[in-house]
């Protein structure tokens, strides 16, 4: 069975969203003409070289996302990047789209999802528990089938407790395997950009695509 193309990856990841209905998941999703029109964009040029192509990915609005604010989940510290951080760009240069930023406990200080003024995303398995954090939108976002992978942050703990949460995969890389530019940081020494996916194999080539250095991270490795 061959796979979607990126047209098809597009339309399903915004049919399941409308699906789940749940408003708490993104802080800010990409218009369906924009998505439609990178994936047209994809199929044009075709899948040489990219090896993610037409995956669909969600990215934790403390990462920077090219013409999408970044908002820490506070309004109040927005910015619109003209540049996505680093690990973004390679993401998108393998043929992967973007489909939105995601909830957050605000400023990536929490574990457990709720401490967000965009509300709390619901837990995938059980209604009636908190959905973990602090990548708590990453998380749902892959468990709930709306994106294929997701890019989260991980202090102590704020990738790999969604993603336990949920049911999913979230992995946390070594410092400076993946760049860390173009991320708020909540503490600077000890976080990572992290990758969540249904399975291992996706996480590992999603993590395998983002690694790679960056002279403009003080910690990226060679």
């Amino acid at each position: 069975m061959s796979n979607p193309s990126p047209t098809e990856s597009v339309r399903r990841a915004l049919a399941r969203l409308r699906a789940i209905d749940d408003p708490a998941i993104f802080i800010s999703v990409r218009t369906e003409a924009e998505l439609l029109a990178e994936a047209a964009r994809l199929e044009l040029a075709g899948p040489d070289g990219k090896p993610l192509f037409g995956l669909t990915i969600a990215v934790k609005d403390n990462i920077d996302v090219a013409g999408l604010p970044t908002t820490a989940a506070c309004p109040a510290f927005a910015y619109t990047p003209s540049r996505s951080a680093h690990v973004v760009e390679r993401l998108v240069a393998a043929g992967a789209i973007v489909v939105g930023k995601t909830n957050l406990d605000q400023f990536a200080t929490g574990l457990v999802g709720v401490r967000s003024p965009s509300g709390v995303p619901r837990n995938i398995l059980r209604g009636d528990l908190i959905p973990g954090g602090s990548s708590s939108g990453s998380a749902v976002a892959v468990a709930a089938g709306i994106v294929d992978a997701s890019l989260g942050t991980d202090t102590a703990g704020s990738g790999r407790i969604p993603a336990g949460m949920n049911g999913i995969v979230g992995l946390k890389p070594s410092l400076g395997l993946l760049s860390s530019s173009g991320m708020v940081p909540a503490c600077r020494t000890l976080d990572t950009i992290s990758v969540f996916a249904r399975h291992v194999d996706l996480a590992r080539r999603v993590t395998a695509v983002a690694a790679g250095y960056d002279a403009n991270d003080a910690y990226s490795r060679k």
